[in-house]
C-alpha cells in the first residue's frame, strides 16, 4: 500500500485516447454513475487523460444502453500491459456497468481458460475511493472489516487470467476528507507516468496461474 497525507492505499466526462506516444500502453476503465456528484475520481479522471499513451474509457459516457462492446473492448485491452479499474467502492464492490464489464469482456477462452491466454503477463491495478474513513474498515466500526477483506474479488480476478495483481491506491473518506484530494492525484498521475518503473514491483511475485479445467467450463446463456 502507498500513503499520502495519512491516506492509506492497498458520465459527463467524454471517453478519450490521449496521444499514444508513450510505451508501455496504460488501459484505464474509470466507471462513475454520478460524474457530477465526484469529488476525488472526477480528478483522478482528468488526470489520467492529460499523460500521454494512457487510453481512457469512461464506461457511463460509453455505454450509457449498458451494450459493451465486446471485440473494441479486448481489443484495447488486449494492446496494454496495464489495466487500471477506477472507481468508487459501492456496497463494498465496483459500480454495475464496471462488473458487466468483466462479465462480458473477460470471457472464457479469451481472457482465462481453454485458450485464454490474451491477458497472460499483464498487470491488473485498482485505483479506488471510499466514501467512509479508514477507521471505519475495522471490526470494531460499522464496516466491520478490514479494508482487505473486500479485495480478494479483484485479486482473483487478475489471477484467473493470469495477470498480477498490483498494490492498490485507495482514498479513504472522500466524501468528508481534508482537501489532500490534489496529492492523492498527483501520486496516481506520477504512478501513470512512470509505469513499469516502479520500485515495489520488484518485490512482487509473479503471475499465479489458475487454470480452469475444460469440464468446469461456465455454461452458455439460457443453460443455467
Amino acid at each position: 500500500m502507498v500513503a499520502v497525507h495519512g491516506v492509506r492505499y492497498v458520465r459527463g466526462m467524454p471517453t478519450t485516447t490521449s496521444t499514444e506516444s508513450a510505451a508501455p500502453r496504460i488501459y484505464v476503465i474509470a466507471a462513475h454513475p454520478h460524474w457530477r456528484d465526484s469529488r476525488v475520481n472526477l480528478q483522478l479522471l482528468k488526470a489520467a487523460q492529460a499523460v500521454p499513451g494512457v487510453d481512457v474509457n469512461d464506461l457511463y459516457d460509453t455505454y450509457p444502453d449498458y451494450a459493451i462492446d465486446v471485440s473494441t473492448e479486448q481489443a484495447r485491452l488486449a494492446r496494454a500491459d496495464l489495466l487500471v479499474l477506477l472507481h468508487p467502492i459501492q456496497w463494498y464492490s465496483m459500480p454495475a456497468l464496471q462488473k458487466l464489464w468483466l462479465d462480458d469482456v473477460l470471457g472464457y477462452g479469451w481472457a482465462y481458460g481453454t485458450g485464454g491466454h490474451a491477458l497472460e503477463g499483464k498487470d491488473f491495478w485498482l485505483v479506488a475511493t471510499t466514501g467512509g474513513p479508514e477507521t471505519s474498515y475495522h471490526p470494531q466500526s460499522y464496516n466491520r472489516y478490514f479494508f482487505d477483506a473486500f479485495l480478494p474479488p479483484y485479486e482473483q480476478t487478475a489471477a484467473l487470467c493470469g495477470m498480477r495483481f498490483l498494490p492498490p491506491l485507495l482514498f479513504h473518506g472522500a466524501r468528508s476528507a481534508p482537501a489532500n484530494e490534489a496529492a492523492h492525484v498527483a501520486v496516481f498521475k506520477d504512478r501513470l507516468s512512470s509505469y513499469p518503473n516502479w520500485p515495489e514491483l520488484e518485490d512482487l511475485d509473479a503471475c499465479v496461474s489458475c487454470p480452469v479445467p475444460e469440464v468446469d467450463r461456465p455454461v452458455t446463456h439460457g443453460e443455467a
